[in-house]
């Protein structure tokens, strides 16, 4: 089945480590959204409407969504975006809620808000919320972004749990259905920071047909008619490709033994660079011609 080009724009975010956020041990914890305020929500708006936005943040991952919602309110605020909305749906009868499927319909945008992406999966999954959401990305120009587990449950392949320390390990790396806004992809965040290059490459190995991205924090990517993306923010994002693996032990290990993974492609990107997940193809800025799905 060949499926459309969407019309919609998504938006992954690194994070930063704020509040509401879920913590590995050994991390300390910052609070502070201002990581990103006027730079990448600066560009979120502008791929909407502007200031004149009307945007919906969803806190479902956090655990303290009125604190995290108020932080939004005030970063998107001091960008003259006075059309904020907070939906705070913490369990699946709440997504079930006739009002809040008005609200996103009438929204030109939302933002997944960091904390644990496995209750956004949970939460949503099968739900008219998400499909209004998945609809309006595939037909019209909205933007769908997200920050930290709000960024890795965008893809139907989503990472949910998994050391740092342990990354290389069979069977340390957890991996269930996202939101599937994007197919064929694995989303990782706060990269570089808690350095889970180990995570994102057992994920790749484990699925060669996705490509794996890692997003640093203060860091996003752009992704235009599911193909088309772009670098944004001050940090680094790394592409792992899985393609042209030759090989990988994984499938023949017992749990807990350490894999191993010949010629899995790694590019490293950065502010203004491009790369296209259909052809698999890094550019260091727009190319002139532009490929064609």
């Amino acid at each position: 089945m060949i499926m459309s080009i969407p019309k919609g724009k998504l938006i992954s975010i690194g994070g930063s480590e704020d509040k509401g956020t879920g913590i590995e041990p050994n991390f300390k914890q910052k609070s502070s959204l201002n990581f990103f305020e006027f730079g990448i929500l600066k560009r979120i708006l502008s791929e909407m409407k502007g200031p004149d936005s009307n945007v919906e943040v969803i806190t479902t991952a956090s655990v303290i969504p009125e604190e995290v919602g108020e932080n939004y309110i005030q970063a998107f605020g001091k960008l003259g975006c006075s059309k904020i909305g907070v939906i705070h749906i913490k369990n699946r009868e709440d997504a079930l809620l006739p009002e809040y499927i008005e609200r996103i319909q009438k929204a030109d945008g939302v933002m997944f808000t960091g904390g644990n992406q496995l209750r956004l999966s949970m939460i949503f999954g099968g739900t008219d919320f998400l499909r209004v959401l998945q609809t309006r990305y595939q037909n019209e120009n909205f933007v769908i972004a997200g920050t930290s587990a709000g960024a890795m449950a965008m893809s139907n392949t989503m990472i949910y749990q998994g050391s740092s320390t342990g990354a290389l390990l069979k069977g340390e790396v957890k991996i269930t259905t996202g939101l599937a806004f994007i197919k064929d992809v694995i989303i990782d965040s706060h990269f570089v920071t808690r350095g889970r290059f180990g995570r994102l490459a057992q994920a790749v190995a484990s699925n060669p047909a996705c490509t794996g991205i890692g997003l640093g924090e203060d860091t996003g990517v752009l992704i235009k008619n599911g193909n088309e993306m772009e670098a944004i923010g001050s940090g680094l994002i790394l592409i792992f490709d899985g393609h042209n693996i030759r090989y990988s032990n994984i499938a023949d290990l017992p749990e807990g033994s350490p894999i191993s993974i010949e010629n899995m492609i790694v590019h490293v990107m950065a502010k203004g660079n491009f790369y296209y997940l259909d052809e698999r193809k890094f550019y260091g800025v727009l190319p002139q011609t532009l490929p064609v799905k």
